[in-house]
């Protein structure tokens, strides 16, 4: 293989979510890449074409092509690859919410791993015994389960998911692990910190936080709120996954941190912080006269969700040495562009939150 890897024709499942869409956006700007985007994405309440406006309006019909399908129907999936010459795969496609795996966990398991054995086979049928492909899996640093005060997550470290969501998501790491090792497919895999930045669907902590507080609702937060995660800006994780689509080596798995680790607590009292400097609530019209003069005054604490991790910290120490790639932003700095991002676009969030899901979110996350 010689690299920089060169795909002509990209296929990104789940292209219209958060991170996919932030993906794609950052494809474009890559100076690297010359090729065709296929957003593959079945639309489901965390997909939002509205995300990819501006790359429908500069390269649709040129460079970029939306199919709406699933991920399991393989006739499609067939005829996708043949069309557009697919060449690497960027797997994102995911059901991806703790809480919603813990409700319903038949999703997540017909979503992540029987859809990512559908996205191996059509992959494996269309690409035969080529080795200028590659298939990229998208995966999360909770295939790892937890950690206690210290220590940090490695690539080589044991698996041992504990919620239906990582356990979905580590059984699909074995699968396009195996078939690297069975059948020659080339393959990369990365394991991701908790993401976060513009256009993240409000059911995680951060967007969720700053809208419940921004509507004047409860702040809830799980157990004692001392539960420790890994931080990573969408726009640095966007770099890394260039940097591996480019660079990784087939069969290897890359660790994607930000390095910042913040307790939720800690993280949920700096957005209250940063929401009172540009929007305090004697200027937000949803608080009207309840006396709360501060964001921190609507934080509730309620019970812990099962099998609630306590911590997890990620090592990337071999993509910084092996593809010379390194987080931008401090937390600091995302997280006020996070807050500055969802403060200056009311209508995407409207229209995030008067959808299908909107009645969901307010039964499992409070109201006012």
């Amino acid at each position: 293989m010689t690299f920089p890897r060169n795909p002509k024709a990209v296929l990104v499942t789940g292209g219209a979510g958060f991170i996919g869409s932030n993906f794609i956006r950052s494809l474009f700007k890559n100076e690297l890449f010359k090729g065709v985007v296929v957003n593959l994405d079945c639309l489901t309440y965390a997909g939002n074409l509205e995300n990819l406006e501006e790359v429908e309006r500069d390269f649709g019909g040129e460079r970029y092509f939306f199919e709406k399908a699933g991920i399991n129907d393989r006739d499609l999936l067939e005829q996708i690859f043949d069309r557009h010459g697919i060449d690497a795969v960027v797997h994102f496609a995911a059901e991806s919410h703790v809480d919603r795996s813990i409700h319903g966990p038949g999703e997540f398991i017909q979503t992540n791993i029987v859809g990512t054995f559908s996205m191996l086979e059509t992959a494996r049928a269309a690409w035969n015994d080529r080795r200028d492909v590659v298939f990229y899996h998208i995966s999360t640093d909770e295939v790892y389960g937890s950690l206690g005060d210290e220590g940090h997550f490695f690539e080589n470290t044991p698996y041992a998911p504990n919620s239906p969501y990582s356990a979905s998501k580590a059984s699909a790491d074995h699968l396009v692990r195996a078939y690297f090792h069975t059948y020659g497919l080339p393959v990369v895999i990365s394991n991701c910190s908790n993401n976060y930045g513009p256009y993240q669907f409000p059911e995680k902590l951060i967007p969720l936080m700053i809208l419940n507080a921004l509507e004047g609702k409860h702040l809830p937060i799980y157990g004692d709120g001392k539960n420790v995660r890994d931080w990573l800006f969408v726009e640095d994780h966007c770099s890394a996954i260039n940097r591996i689509l480019m660079y990784g080596e087939a069969g290897e798995t890359y660790n994607i941190g930000g390095e910042n680790e913040r307790q939720n607590i800690d993280i949920v009292h700096r957005i209250c912080e940063i929401l009172q400097e540009n929007c305090p609530p004697e200027k937000n019209d949803a608080f009207g006269q309840n006396g709360i003069r501060h964001y921190r005054d609507l934080i509730v604490y309620v019970k812990d969700r099962p099998g609630h991790d306590r911590r997890y910290a990620v090592n990337c120490d071999k993509l910084k040495e092996s593809l010379g790639w390194s987080p931008s932003l401090t937390f600091e700095e995302g997280l006020r562009l996070t807050v500055r991002w969802y403060l200056d676009h009311e209508d995407w969030v409207r229209h995030i939150r008067t959808g299908e899901y909107s009645s969901w979110l307010d039964k499992n996350y409070g109201k006012r």
